[in-house]
């Protein structure tokens, strides 16, 4: 994997005469989020992967930005997609386990965006709470990768002097892998990647999870063609965004690379050059100020974690952020470890990573005995040595990890505690302890009160306070 892949790549005149050439006022500009759910950007062909096609994200890269250092701050889909539509990192929102809340203090984007006269609504997965924060038109959910887009088309159509805010939540690619045509790949054929132990099972779990990929393309399309045949592409901020890593090992509840960096291509045909590319670093956490910014709505100060990059849109900088951030709670996942916490700070230069409790053994679903790619891992590591190094990797790591991200992007040598990289590992757990202080993250102690931010344990509370 190649971190530095080849992408894509006056006032008027106060006269009678000029009067009527005078252009009208500028709409206020409608916004469409795509987001994916368990996807790699690595293994999108528009960033460099080799076994998809992504014909419709390659034209969104045409028409829009394209960026290479994108990142959320937490590697499961509830906390992700809190963290997305609030610009508020996990810790200080409530919304850092999986299946969890947001203080009810917390904003979304329906209480800055409604009020300045937009529509809010949402299709597809959910995943967020409460209700009372998250009060978008719900437009459904869809079964087996078959989206409804008539519900979408009817919701951007319906009204054209208002604005829309809509999110499309995509369910690919995540597990299991049903939808899609994973026969166009034979599985001994694919270029799996590097960082995975090669089995027969891997692969072929593999193009079933190619398969989706490829579906998500195609939904994304569909989303193109219905913004232009309605007349409001050019007046739409479309972002797309892959969500983090797939499910397989070292990819999504982790925080290395393949975790927390998301494919993010944006279109907005009234100030992003078409075409263009941007290193700047950036997070999910970004998003919602941009967008308050491009749309001129004001915040209180302090109320967002993220700042807004419209300038890198503008390209009037390449630069945005000095570090991005990362949290990953197992205690009350499905299968998951009594408790495996996990932090991160990073540069796009190099990740550094802390172990809360590098004594636990780190578990979930995608190490359980049912997963037939873990079971063959476990087979093939009787008997060969990248296998079993992988196995123990991924389940028993050290207290610190730092990796070089410009050489070794699979992170696969740990330079935690290799002299010449004593000094960047200070300034990354320097910069680590200062965001967890910001944020109130106490470590252990948080992930322990994890269980208490999960929706099943404040549903119960609610009915316990109403029955008093």
């Amino acid at each position: 994997m190649n971190k530095n892949l080849p992408i894509l790549s006056l006032a008027l005149l106060s006269n009678p005469v000029a009067e009527a050439a005078m252009p009208a006022p500028q709409q206020t500009p409608n916004v469409l989020i795509i987001i994916g759910d368990d996807c790699s950007y690595s293994d999108l062909n528009v960033y460099g992967g080799p076994n998809t096609k992504t014909p419709n994200l390659h034209a969104l890269a045409k028409e829009g930005m394209i960026f290479n250092h994108c990142y959320q701050a937490a590697p499961m889909s509830s906390p992700t997609r809190h963290n997305l539509y609030t610009g508020v990192y996990p810790v200080r929102s409530g919304a850092y386990p999986n299946h969890t809340y947001v203080d009810d203090d917390i904003k979304s984007f329906v209480q800055y965006f409604k009020p300045a006269g937009y529509r809010t609504g949402l299709y597809g997965k959910e995943h967020v709470a409460p209700k009372e924060v998250f009060s978008y038109d719900y437009l459904n959910d869809y079964p087996d990768g078959n989206m409804d887009y008539n519900i979408i088309r009817n919701y951007i159509s319906k009204d054209k002097q208002q604005p829309f805010f809509l999110v499309v939540a995509s369910h690919e690619s995540h597990g299991p892998f049903t939808v899609g045509d994973p026969s166009q790949w034979d599985p001994s054929k694919i270029k799996l990647p590097e960082h995975l132990v090669d089995t027969k099972e891997t692969r072929e779990e593999f193009v079933k999870y190619l398969a989706e990929v490829e579906v998500l393309d195609e939904q994304v399309g569909k989303m193109m063609e219905i913004l232009k045949s309605e007349g409001v592409f050019d007046n739409t901020i479309l972002i797309f965004l892959s969500e983090q890593g797939n499910s397989f090992p070292f990819a999504k509840w982790t925080c290395y690379n393949q975790g927390l960096h998301s494919a993010m291509i944006i279109s907005y045909p009234k100030a992003v050059k078409p075409g263009s590319v941007s290193n700047a670093l950036v997070e999910y956490v970004d998003v919602i100020p941009t967008l308050l910014d491009i749309a001129h709505i004001k915040t209180e100060p302090g109320v967002l974690d993220g700042k807004s990059f419209y300038p890198v849109l503008k390209q009037k900088t390449d630069e945005h952020k000095q570090y991005t951030f990362g949290i990953q709670t197992t205690r009350g996942i499905i299968a998951g470890a009594e408790y495996y916490g996990i932090r991160s700070a990073a540069t796009k230069e190099y990740r550094y990573i802390r172990n809360l409790t590098p004594e636990a053994t780190f578990e979930n679903v995608a190490t359980g005995k049912k997963d037939v790619v873990w079971q063959s891992w476990l087979k093939s590591a009787q008997t060969n040595e990248w296998a079993a190094r992988r196995v123990r990797e991924f389940q028993h790591r050290p207290a610190e990890e730092m990796y070089d991200l410009v050489n070794d992007p699979l992170e696969l040598n740990n330079l935690a505690d290799d002299p010449p990289y004593a000094g960047v590992k200070k300034e990354l757990s320097a910069a680590l302890d200062a965001w967890m202080l910001q944020q109130g993250d106490k470590g252990q102690e948080t992930e322990m009160k994890a269980i208490e931010r999960k929706v099943g344990s404040r549903n119960k509370r609610l009915k316990q306070s109403q029955n008093q």
